[in-house]
């Protein structure tokens, strides 16, 4: 696809410039190059289409025939009744021959739109992956699936009813309108080519007008499924706050929205139908009437009138065939737009030509002057220089809003700096290919989300080649592989959606486990363990001590408890760096920074426990002196 629309700006097409280039881009999905048992199953279907075709033309010569035969007179009655049964027998053969050669070409071509479908569904899917983080945060994730389920789907719809119903029904028509001439004289045909014009006409008008009506009723169900999707994703969350009927309110405002759009366009498929229905019958009558009145006038036979009747019925199909094609062509481009929509979207974060895998020796890490900002208008890191040592841990410290997780999404280029550079081993990052970047970079996140499916899976995630030994082993290692073998199904109980049937310490130890498996040389811990209790983080903390043993590893972390045994420490504020030194050099500023969130986080872990050390003596006070009345009772007796 060369025209690319940046993600900011992305917008469904509407043009029929732009459908019509959609159809374009689709053909080599049709005649796909280099596969030639592919494209002999097209060249094959065309002809079974031809043939088809030949035969429903040919086919009420038959039925001419028959009936002239049966309304044959005198002395060649008995010769007559045998010719009547052979043309019967001859017209069954052609009713069979038109079904069986139709199913045939269906048949034949199946695999060639059934693979356009896959090939085209797994390019949206990989391109989507390709974007950036960016556009990931802003998407909603029901509408854009539902946008890519309508599209494979209208895929297969175009495919099949612009090469299988628009070309030859356009052939049948020339055929029938061919044999009128012959057969009846031209005045028949020119009747035949004014209704098919005027059913044409209306046809295209009607679909026109039905289009942006389909566009509602699509805007309507990706807006009601986006709702569905996000509701169910964040179920904890309805039942926490009791808003179901809230939930339900806003699906069933979305799905009325729904409701009113799918209504006209079924009033509108009653229009369209009914209008074609009328200047069907209009051209049928007229044919018919003239037909009749050859067939008084001694010009025609009994023949004659039902090979005309046949021959207009056999027209009707080509001709609703003419309407519904285009109407589902239409309205499948439709479905298909806003997917080719998403492949036009710019991946904003692009290998660049020629880059190079990155080499990984010592894993020194360096980020030299970084100038970024989400919004020009808000920086977010400003000259920032940092050196994270081969095999040292260098922790990141700061208040909310500092630009800590920033860094670890600059290192993993999920986006590009403004200015200056980071490297790996002297290699600027934005120069290697993003594949072998990410390989050499291993992540625990504040919060992990694991797949919905078995903690064996989700641990081999780090590496899906690995066995399951290795799994085992990494499952160790986190301290995690008592608690899985605790479970009934152990290494093959489902986690559940993102993980929600593990507790937050389980969740973390798969993740470190996960992480172990991958084995990458350098660590990000994003603050790992913030969310955690104490008794919880402390083993957290061990595992991931052994976790970062001779591995090049930046701490992100806003409990300075955490990270008091990092070789170096650097506070950041306001996307600069304020301070940098060991724990005790830090605390040694009085005045400085660090120490002042040392004393805030102390005051705060003392006035906890404080807290908690008032509440148990609270529980036992209460404990002892509803004891206390109970022995009393037991022992007054008055």
């Amino acid at each position: 696809m060369s025209r690319k629309t940046p993600a900011s700006t992305a917008v469904p097409l509407t043009s029929d410039g732009d459908q019509w280039a959609i159809l374009k881009d689709m053909m080599p999905y049709l005649w796909p190059k280099g596969h030639l048992g592919l494209k002999a199953r097209v060249a094959f279907a065309m002809v079974a289409l031809v043939l088809s075709k030949l035969v429903t033309v040919a086919t009420p010569y038959s039925f001419k025939y028959a009936t002239d035969a049966l309304t044959a007179t005198g002395s060649a009655i008995s010769a007559a009744a045998s010719v009547a049964l052979f043309m019967v027998l001859a017209y069954g053969l052609g009713r069979i021959m038109m079904v069986a050669l139709a199913q045939l070409r269906d048949a034949v071509f199946a695999r060639v739109s059934q693979r356009a479908v896959r090939e085209l569904a797994v390019k949206t899917f990989r391109h989507l992956h390709a974007l950036s983080l960016k556009f990931h945060l802003e998407r909603r994730t029901g509408g854009l699936s539902r946008i890519v389920s309508r599209g494979t789907m209208g895929i297969d719809t175009v495919l099949r009813f612009a090469l299988f119903n628009t070309i030859p029904t356009i052939l049948e028509i020339a055929l029938v309108a061919g044999v009128f001439a012959y057969s009846f004289g031209w005045s028949y045909a020119g009747v035949i080519l004014v209704t098919v014009v005027a059913y044409v006409w209306f046809t295209y008008m009607a679909t026109e007008w039905r289009i942006n009506i389909r566009r509602d009723m699509n805007a309507a169900d990706t807006e009601a499924n986006t709702k569905a999707v996000d509701s169910l994703l964040n179920f904890e969350t309805v039942k926490y706050f009791g808003n179901e009927e809230h939930e339900a309110g806003r699906f069933g405002k979305s799905m009325a929205t729904y409701e009113k759009a799918a209504v006209k366009t079924w009033i509108s498929l009653a229009v369209l139908n009914a209008g074609q229905a009328f200047i069907y019958a209009v051209g049928m009558t007229v044919i018919m009437v003239m037909s009749a009145l050859a067939v008084q006038a001694g010009n025609g036979t009994v023949g004659d009138f039902v090979m005309v009747n046949a021959l207009m019925i056999q027209l009707y199909m080509p001709l609703n065939f003419i309407g519904s094609s285009y109407r589902e062509i239409k309205q499948g481009l439709i479905d298909v737009e806003q997917m080719f929509t998403l492949l036009k979207v710019n991946a904003e974060i692009e290998d660049k030509p020629g880059a190079e895998p990155l080499r990984v020796g010592d894993a020194e890490v360096v980020f030299e002057d970084v100038d970024f900002a989400y919004d020009p208008e808000r920086p977010i890191l400003k000259k920032l220089s940092l050196r994270v040592p081969p095999g040292k841990t260098v922790a990141i410290v700061g208040a909310s809003g500092a630009g800590k997780s920033t860094i670890s999404r600059l290192l993993y280029r999920f986006y590009d700096v403004n200015a200056g550079r980071i490297t790996i081993d002297g290699q600027d990052i934005s120069q290697v290919t993003q594949k072998s970047l990410r390989a050499a970079i291993g992540m625990v996140p504040q919060d992990t989300v694991l797949f919905n499916d078995t903690i064996r899976y989700n641990i081999r995630y780090g590496r899906p080649d690995a066995t399951d030994e290795e799994v085992e082993a990494a499952a160790k290692m986190a301290q995690v592989h008592d608690f899985v073998m605790s479970l009934p199904m152990g290494y093959e109980a489902l986690v559940g959606e993102r993980g929600l049937k593990l507790s937050g310490g389980e969740k973390q130890r798969v993740s470190i486990a996960r992480t172990i498996l991958k084995g990458p040389p350098i660590l990000i811990l994003d603050e790992a363990t913030s969310a955690l209790d104490s008794f919880t983080e402390h083993q957290i903390q061990v595992a991931l001590k052994k976790v970062s043993e001779n591995r090049t590893t930046l701490v992100i972390a806003h409990r300075l408890s955490t990270v008091v045994d990092a070789d170096e420490i650097i506070v950041l504020d306001k996307g600069q760096v304020a301070e940098r030194g060991t724990h005790d050099q830090l605390l040694k500023k009085k005045k400085g920074l660090y120490a002042a969130l040392w004393n805030r986080q102390r005051e705060a872990d003392e006035a906890r426990t404080k807290l908690k050390q008032a509440e148990e003596d609270a529980l036992r006070l209460e404990r002892e002196t509803s004891l206390a009345a109970s022995r009393l009772t037991t022992t007054y007796t008055p």
